[in-house]
């Protein structure tokens, strides 16, 4: 089974191809090209993006690990904010080439909460989307997401936050272009259960995920076996469903508070952890 994690952090203080190359002496597999914040991926918007995609792939190649997914600019669109929506989507579509480019199999594209027609919004959305990713040769994964109760400041369901809504949703799209990204973090934060929700979706829409830990209160992406999930279970449950795509950390919380001198301690460590996991699950089978 892969293991990778994001280039999130360790790009922020030290470039993207740095980044990966920092994740291949870790250990990792693969890594998961982060697209959803601005200054250290900036070529990869601008006019030369389709060199500035093939270099970093080249740089990935020569660390002997690749891309095997990516992470789009987020919140996707927000309602009545057109000024917002006309720059960001944009970006959206962009990102789904650019990783195309990078060789990842997939990006997770996060839906949007929408207060009215949510599942048909969302699906006009995605199909606006369905295009570039067919040009580019990669699928659009569909996140379970979560919201805040302001009133009451708790985490609250949103939209596609349980498997029978986060399966309607894929249901509503093209198989060929669209597949389930499960973030296994979000899962509890909305009263859910981790195995059940692996056990609804199944190996055939679930083909990708995001692993990382919390406390069921805080949104916390840090290291798995550091807080509170039932990574038995959850290992349990993969193994029961067959799952057969890649173990993808989205931890970077974990690194958060380290000074980057201490980013190669940090990366070893969270590849130790995933590592774990999968042997995990392999013992479940």
């Amino acid at each position: 089974m892969i293991l990778s994690t994001q280039t999130h952090y360790t790009g922020r203080a030290f470039g993207v191809k740095e980044a990966v190359r920092m994740i291949a002496a870790a250990g990792f597999d693969a890594a998961d090209l982060s697209l959803f914040y601005e200054d250290p991926v900036a070529p990869l918007f601008g006019d030369d993006y389709v060199f500035e995609a093939r270099e970093l792939k080249k740089t990935a190649e020569a660390c002997g690990v690749y891309f095997n997914q990516s992470h789009a600019p987020f919140p996707t669109l927000k309602e009545n904010d057109e000024d917002y929506n006309a720059v960001t989507f944009p970006r959206v579509e962009r990102a789904v080439r650019v990783a195309g480019l990078c060789g990842a199999k997939s990006i997770i594209v996060h839906p949007v909460y929408f207060s009215d027609a949510c599942l048909e919004r969302n699906t006009e959305m995605y199909l606006r989307l369905a295009p570039a990713a067919r040009e580019a040769g990669i699928r659009i994964a569909i996140e379970n997401m979560w919201g805040r109760d302001n009133r009451r400041g708790v985490i609250c369901k949103n939209v596609c936050s349980d498997a029978p809504s986060l399966l309607s949703q894929w249901e509503a799209l093209p198989k060929d272009v669209f597949t389930v990204c499960l973030d296994v973090g979000h899962v509890g934060l909305v009263g859910e259960y981790e195995a059940e929700t692996i056990r609804a979706l199944g190996s055939e829409a679930l083909t990708c995920v995001h692993i990382h830990d919390n406390d069921y209160v805080h949104d916390s992406h840090t290291a798995p076996f550091t807080m509170k999930l039932p990574w038995k279970d959850i290992a349990a449950a993969f193994a029961e469903i067959g799952y057969r795509g890649d173990i993808t950390l989205e931890a970077d919380d974990f690194l958060g508070g380290m000074p980057p001198r201490l980013y190669p301690a940090g990366l070893a460590f969270l590849q130790a952890a995933g590592r774990e996991l999968i042997q995990m699950i392999g013992e479940c089978v």
